[in-house]
This record gives structure tokens, sequence and C-alpha cells, in this order.
């Protein structure tokens, strides 16, 4: 079994939005994503998205592009991003989801020898100007809820199985400095972590190995609409 991510596809099936206007990367995204999908990824496989999968208002308006990708090799996790504003609660989004795909929220997944859990996160006082009260309010619960997922995984962790642990947002510091997200990392020995959010102009590297666990910026135009295999 492998395991790749890509993340931030900002799907629009039912109500195509025009992604080029980001720039040229995002020219024909789907279908360069779609070949090298197809090309790496076996049924046994498995497939991150941290995030920032739909455009969609509504978790009905969703569904389209959930099921274009339904047919995709691999079993495909999903966490919440910050556009995803179709996500009600986690029964509902399961709900919707068609054979293949996984939603998890604060809770914790084992696939073989390797447990998947995440949860969306928020951006930490350096990352964002006029930082507010509300701001520090859902950073502090953020930090509770990612607590609760490495909890979940801790308790579906026999046999040694590795932890892979995704956030939408970013885990450090713009300057890749260490945060209390990595702290509660190491604290539960994360091996790998995958996050996005992040596009144009980033100065984060792609891939950063912190403290003995292996960080993955997947975020589909800095990764060039290919899978990143993630090692753990």
């Amino acid at each position: 079994m492998k395991i790749f991510a890509i993340s931030d596809l900002h799907l629009s099936v039912n109500n195509p939005k025009p992604m080029d206007i980001f720039g040229p990367v995002w020219e024909n995204q789907l279908e360069s994503i779609s070949a090298d999908w197809r090309e790496k990824v076996g049924e046994d496989d498995i497939v991150l998205l941290a995030g920032d999968f739909s455009w969609a208002m509504k978790l009905e308006d969703a569904a389209p592009d959930f099921e274009m990708m339904q047919n995709y090799p691999g079993k495909k996790i999903i966490i919440r991003g910050n556009h995803d504003f179709w996500w009600k609660s986690i029964s509902a989004v399961r709900k919707i989801l068609p054979k293949g795909f996984y939603a998890i929220q604060n809770d914790a997944m084992k696939f073989g020898d390797v447990i998947v859990c995440g949860t969306r996160m928020w951006p930490s006082k350096e990352e964002k100007k006029n930082y507010s009260d509300d701001d520090r309010k859902i950073y502090a619960r953020e930090l509770l809820r990612l607590r609760m997922t490495l909890e979940n995984a801790k308790k579906l962790q026999t046999e040694g199985e590795k932890i892979v642990c995704m956030v939408h947002y970013p885990p450090y510091s713009p300057e890749e400095e260490d945060s209390e997200v990595t702290a509660i990392m190491e604290e539960f020995g994360v091996s790998a972590v995958v996050y996005g959010h992040i596009h144009a102009y980033c100065r984060q590297h792609l891939y950063l190995e912190k403290n003995g666990i292996k960080y993955y910026l997947t975020s589909c135009d800095l990764v060039h609409n290919k899978l990143t295999e993630i090692n753990v």
C-alpha cells in the first residue's frame, strides 16, 4: 500500500469556475491531476486530500464533485478546508460520500499499517495580520481538536502503526519555525503531516523534515497538479 496526497483541488463540476485566472498552472488542472492519479495510484493505495475540495456552498452541490472522482483508484480520505463551506456535520458529509471516499473530522481511521487523522486548524498570530480575539479563540479550539484527533489515532495504534495527520492550514510559521502544532505532533509521535492552503509565492518547502516528522505541502498548484508520495 502506497500513500499519496494532493490538496486544494477547488472543484466545481456543476458551476465551473475559471481557475486559470490564478495562473497558467491551473489550466487543464483536472485533466493533469486525473492522468497523474491514474498512472500512480492502485486500488489498495491511499490518497489524502487535505481540504478545499470543492467550491460548492451547499452539501448537495458538492456531491457531483465527489461522484466525478468516484472511479479514481484508491481510498480517498478528506478533511475540511477553509473554503469547504458545503461541509456541515460530519454525519451529513459521510452520507453523501460515494464508495471509496472517507471523511475525517477530529477522529481517526486505520488503513493497514497506517492510521490517518486530521483537523482543519487555523492560522497562528505569526501568519495573519490583525489577529482578532475570534482568531485566538478559533485557534485554541483547533488545538483541542488536534489533540482529539491524535488521541483517537493513539487508541487505534495497537501494533506500532504509523500515524499520518492531515491539517489544512500550515502547521508552522511562514519561516517554518516550531509551533504549538508541531509540538503536539511530536508529543503524539506523528510520522508525517500533510497540509495545503498555501498557493503561489509560497516561501515554504514542499517537503521538510523537522524533529523527526516529515511535513508535506501538497497544494495542487504548487506540486504542478501531480500527486505527492508520502513516506512514513
